[in-house]
């Protein structure tokens, strides 16, 4: 049995630098970091080509070599285009209002509720409110997505019928691809 190796292109206008246990990209929108476990994978750059071995055998680590091959190419894709998520605001009988203040979301009248709903966000991931849709964009993908799922939670209803109360804040496109129903 071989070990893998996976190679990834560096695109033209994508820089890239690997430093002890940490990879950094840097492009036109900004610059992204990650720290990779060192006694698990070997990574190093080559030309204009990032390869990632793993340091053992087996699925184990041929899984580990997938997954951190996916999360530089996100980190690529991230500082050439910003991942950007989108949710709409749902409401039947209580009229509600979003709005954003520096870095946290409120949410207003939620099922009639007096207090505001907030939430803070990174300051790394922009939220904007263009009437009933929300936009959540950054060039991480990973807070970009967790960010937009945290503001999703943040109108969970517990102890009432799904079915009928149907009001809150619903995801309808991840990272630019609209999610079907």
């Amino acid at each position: 049995m071989s070990i893998e190796h996976r190679k990834l292109e560096i695109p033209e206008g994508i820089e890239a630098k690997i430093e002890a246990d940490i990879i950094i990209i840097k492009g036109p929108k900004g610059e992204l970091t990650r720290i990779y476990p060192t006694k698990n994978l070997k990574i190093e750059k080559k030309d204009n080509k990032i390869i990632i071995t793993p340091l053992y055998r087996g699925a184990r680590g041929r899984a580990l070599t997938g997954t951190f091959e996916a999360h530089i190419k996100n980190m690529i894709k991230g500082v050439q285009e910003p991942f950007i998520y989108k949710l709409k605001l749902c409401s039947s009988h209580f009229p509600m209002n979003a709005k954003v203040e520096g870095n946290e979301f409120q949410l207003q009248n939620f099922f009639g509720e007096k207090r505001p709903k907030k939430m803070k966000f990174p300051e790394k991931v922009s939220v904007k409110v263009e009437k009933d849709i929300i936009i959540v964009e950054s060039i991480d993908k990973e807070l970009a997505g967790k960010t937009a799922s945290d503001i999703e939670q943040l109108t969970k209803i517990r102890a009432r019928d799904r079915r009928i109360f149907q009001d809150g804040i619903y995801m309808i496109e991840k990272a630019g691809k609209p999610i079907s129903s």
